[in-house]
């Protein structure tokens, strides 16, 4: 049986399971770095394909698959326009959410710039640019304060 998500015209249907992804799982995630790596976790990596079973299911795998990537790209474009401040403030929220040493992720992060696989296909150069030299920054950032931040315990705590 068709929903009548299924029966609608193209863009109306891109516009219903957009506002679908958003309202059952975009909005329970407040960072918007965090949506950006989620919505490139749907896409397969060698095609470039978004997937998502439950918006496939109540649409078509076409209405969703543009869905998401209209939805990656425009948390990107939120991304691309924010603050160096705002940047370095999701990373660190996003880093404090892993399982894993955050000093081997930040290592990590500025040897093999995994972020460069979060950007949507098609986006504007500039904006790549951009965003990967912000994601640069924020990772220097946080990486000098993780190196300065046990130094200045142990001599706060050290009588002079």
């Amino acid at each position: 049986m068709w929903s009548s998500a299924k029966t609608g015209s193209n863009a109306d249907s891109v516009s219903s399971a957009r506002r679908d992804i958003h309202d059952r799982t975009l909005s329970k995630i407040s960072v918007p770095l965090e949506r950006l790596v989620y919505l490139a976790s749907l896409r397969d990596y060698s095609s470039g394909r978004y997937y998502h079973d439950g918006l496939a299911m109540r649409f078509t795998e076409k209405i969703a698959a543009e869905a998401l990537k209209q939805e990656h790209m425009d948390v990107f474009l939120e991304l691309v326009h924010c603050s160096l401040k705002s940047l370095v403030e999701q990373l660190n929220r996003y880093l404090n959410s892993l399982r894993e040493d955050r000093t081997e992720i930040l290592r990590t992060w500025e040897n093999l710039e995994p972020y460069r696989v979060i950007v949507p296909l098609g986006a504007d150069r500039l904006a790549i640019h951009l965003f990967v030299s912000n994601i640069r920054f924020a990772v220097a950032i946080l990486g000098a304060q993780q190196r300065v931040l046990p130094e200045h315990i142990g001599s706060a705590s050290q009588p002079q």
